[in-house]
């Protein structure tokens, strides 16, 4: 299908508006009021009053953006909106209460209704009942096109081929319904029931009516004989499982059906001049309560960048047609629309985005929600409450600190001591604090051996407050490096070098743990340095590699041999001659790395193991390798010191580790004696697609400590002392390890407590820092103003 004319060079005169929802009726009404003498036109197929849903709830931000833009519907919706400030998270008979939220809402119907006066008072044309135009026909007869036709959108289809949507269905059934009394908080509800469990989310929109949304995995709903209920009996069964909730009074619906929530993804959110607005351009789950909210926020949007990219106004007459008209050549490349329209899209994708990552750690959430219902009730309201990552640790003490001291006092934290600055066991090695500097390969070893470089990167962030430091992946044969310029622990000179470093740390930083990891790159080695050209094999001297598999990494990778017999017993050798020598060295803590694709990695996932023999096929066959090495490794490593194992938990790609894989790789290793498991991801295969973004990694980490029983660090993007602290409160993960924080400072932790005001035995500062255990001030910056403002 064509993409449609090129977006016009001159003046947006005439705009066609496929969606009578409240961001495509917003658009309309803020293009109409920047230009009175535009012609808007909004077609909607149902009829004015038709809504589904019941409650729309919007933030503080958003209406800021309203105010600025259109105090006429800011004051309409002001004079309807109810407001409240707590959440009430009810479980197993406990009712946890968490204040100063702050929540507005209104009646959906009420929202169309403010939108629709608005409309038409200032001139846009409102055709309801009436189907819109092909899109091919409204984008040549008008200069804009704004498709808001919600996630089934028929106009986004019609252009699937340019906006290459993406439609991803999740695990849980939910069902909009309202009671016709004003719940006195946001209300979550767990209900255990013989089919499984169910959650209610419920919140006032009026001073008489709340909307209630019943939600359960697919599993539960089908047990539960929901599929064959129509609307009226699906409102009552729902009402009888959370009488106790509603008070026993009933529910009803208003056209409610049971749905599956999709996430709509679009790669490009505008062909020619046609534009994607709202649900047809983005879906984020209603967990977060936010729909309607960023329709509203693109409408703004939206709205604000035609305005800056306007060309020069002309006196002109009544509008004419917009592609037809003639450009202006020094204009038309690009034209006015088109910077418009790019530039709106560079702003919104990223926020879209970010909330987008926010909605789906909600839903897995709440599709997970079996892993926490054994939790203490305070810790489960904690962790319900900071399950989307952005509410944190540190908002809610600002919300509530009452209610986060409490959970603070349940979970162990002395008085005036943050999560982070909670003392850890491993064994024999009690950590001082739950921070984790993570291996970050330095390459710059010679001959294996670690130098200056090694010594002051590692003393470094032991003077700065972690808990444990983990040196680089330490390799157990010089074919086993990834790289010429990697440590090694397979010769007496590199031990000495290694020593020198682990004498530094515990005479320098005392209570600082310093761990090894130990590995062998399999066939991920004999590569250039990183900043060489990564996983690009070395231009002359490379090794022979070995593998599970006879599988090169990349087309352009050696091919490894894969591992007989006589070569899978040398290799368990090397680990084994290393780990003496890390005790020796004095190490503190050791870590098996069976992750990222490297040897042991690469028995342990399908896409890289082909083996045919006892150590392939199954999950039990090849876990037998790395099970053999760990047990070899435990039996010289010191019984009083603690051993983890780092896992890849996901490979990101179809046919490889699964969740459910990594949770048995967990309990395999821990039934064996691991103490703790060290969470990764990916690197296993190149033609992985990691799903990046803040705290990526976490849950993983999280349904192996909730699901196994098992301790578990946390790894992957967690950039800030707040998510550590969240992280930790809310049961997910026991220690949290960060990497390129430590590398912009290599002083997190101690800053970390100096920022939080805390300065007892979990962050000693060294005497030589004392000076610097204050925060310096810093200068003043500025509020933003807002994004579209406009005479009233």
């Amino acid at each position: 299908m064509p993409a449609g004319p090129a977006a016009s060079a001159g003046p947006v005169r005439r705009v066609a508006v496929v969606g009578g929802g409240p961001g495509g009726l917003y658009a309309a009404a803020l293009l109409k009021r920047l230009d009175p003498a535009r012609e808007v036109t909004v077609w909607e197929r149902n009829a004015p009053d038709d809504t589904f849903g019941f409650g729309v709830v919007l933030s503080d931000e958003t209406l800021g953006g309203i105010e600025s833009a259109d105090p006429v519907v800011y004051a309409a919706l002001e004079a309807e909106f109810v407001r409240w400030d707590d959440i009430a998270i009810v479980h197993r008979g406990h009712r946890q209460i968490s204040g100063g939220h702050g929540f507005a809402a209104l009646e959906r119907r009420r929202l169309l209704e403010i939108l629709h006066e608005r409309c038409r008072s200032l001139g846009v044309g409102l055709r309801f009942r009436t189907e819109a135009p092909p899109v091919d026909a409204l984008a040549a007869a008008h200069d804009l096109v704004i498709v808001a036709d919600g996630v089934h959108s028929l106009t986004r289809a019609a252009r699937a081929d340019v906006f290459r949507p993406r439609v991803t269905a999740h695990r849980c059934r939910y069902i909009w319904l309202a009671a016709d009394f004003a719940f006195d908080a946001f209300r979550f509800e767990i209900a255990e029931t013989g089919h499984g469990t169910v959650q209610l989310h419920g919140y006032p929109y009026a001073a008489d009516a709340s909307t209630v949304i019943v939600e359960m995995r697919e599993e539960v709903w089908e047990a539960a004989g929901f599929a064959g209920l129509d609307e009226r009996r699906s409102a009552e069964r729902c009402a009888g499982i959370f009488a106790t909730a509603l008070g026993g009074r009933p529910l009803r619906g208003n056209r409610s059906s049971w749905l599956t929530f999709r996430t709509v993804v679009n790669e490009t959110w505008s062909a020619g001049n046609v534009v994607l607005l709202g649900d047809a351009a983005h879906t984020a789950h209603f967990s977060i309560g936010s729909g309607t909210k960023l329709a509203v926020e693109d409408a703004l949007a939206l709205a604000a960048c035609i305005e800056e990219h306007a060309p020069r106004r002309r006196a002109h007459g009544p509008a004419g047609p917009g592609p037809g008209r003639e450009h202006d050549a020094a204009a038309a490349v690009p034209s006015a629309l088109t910077r418009a329209l790019r530039a709106y899209e560079a702003e919104r994708k990223p926020v879209v985005a970010s909330t987008q990552r926010a909605a789906r750690a909600s839903l897995e959430w709440f599709e997970d929600l079996d892993l926490y219902t054994g939790q203490p009730p305070r810790q489960f309201a904690f962790n319900l409450l900071t399950r989307s990552r952005r509410v944190t640790h540190g908002n809610l003490r600002l919300r509530d600190p009452d209610f986060t001291r409490a959970v603070e006092r349940d979970a162990g934290c002395p008085a005036g001591t943050p999560p982070m600055f909670t003392p850890f066991r491993l064994r024999g090695l009690t950590l001082r604090n739950r921070v984790v500097c993570s291996p970050m390969d330095l390459y710059s070893a010679e001959d294996g051996v670690p130098g200056d470089l090694h010594l002051v990167h590692l003393g470094a962030r032991a003077l700065g407050g972690a808990g444990l430091v983990m040196t680089e992946m330490v390799c157990v044969s010089a074919r086993g490096r990834i790289t010429p310029g990697c440590t090694g622990l397979y010769t007496d000179g590199q031990a000495a070098a290694w020593r020198r470093i682990v004498d530094f740390v515990h005479t320098r930083a005392p209570g600082t743990a310093l761990g090894v990891q130990l590995g062998h790159a399999g066939r991920k080695g004999s590569t250039k340095l990183m900043w060489e050209g990564m996983d690009q094999p070395l231009d002359d001297g490379n090794w022979p590699l070995v593998a599970a598999s006879a599988i090169p990494y990349t087309p352009r990778s050696q091919t490894p041999q894969e591992l007989a017999p006589a070569g899978l017993a040398a290799v368990r050798e090397r680990f084994t001659e290393a780990a003496r020598r890390a005790a020796d060295c004095g190490f503190d803590l050791l870590e098996l790395h069976c992750a990222h694709g490297y040897l042991l990695s690469g028995f342990l996932s399908p896409l890289t193991n082909r083996r045919t023999d006892a150590y392939g096929g199954s999950l039990t066959g090849r876990l037998r390798f790395p099970l053999e090495v760990f047990d070899a490794v435990r039996a010289v490593w010191p019984a009083e010191r603690p051993m983890t194992v780092r896992i890849s938990a996901t490979d990101w790609a179809p046919g490889g580790t699964t969740a459910e894989d990594a949770v048995r790789i967990a309990r395999a290793f821990a039934a064996h004696g691991a103490d703790a498991i060290d969470v990764s991801t990916g690197q296993v295969v190149a033609e992985e697609r990691p799903e990046h973004g803040r705290s990526y990694q976490t849950p993983y980490a999280d349904r192996i400590r909730n699901t196994a029983g098992v301790p578990v660090i946390a790894v992957g993007a967690i950039s800030s002392w707040d998510d550590v602290n969240s992280l930790i409160l809310a049961g997910r993960t026991d220690l949290c390890a960060l990497a390129r924080p430590h590398l912009y400072d290599p002083h997190w932790t101690l800053h970390a407590a100096a920022e939080q005001g805390y300065t007892g035995p979990g962050a000693a500062w060294p005497v030589p820092y004392l000076a610097g255990s204050r925060r310096p001030p810093t200068g003043r910056t500025d509020a933003p103003k807002p994004r579209l403002t406009l005479d009233g």
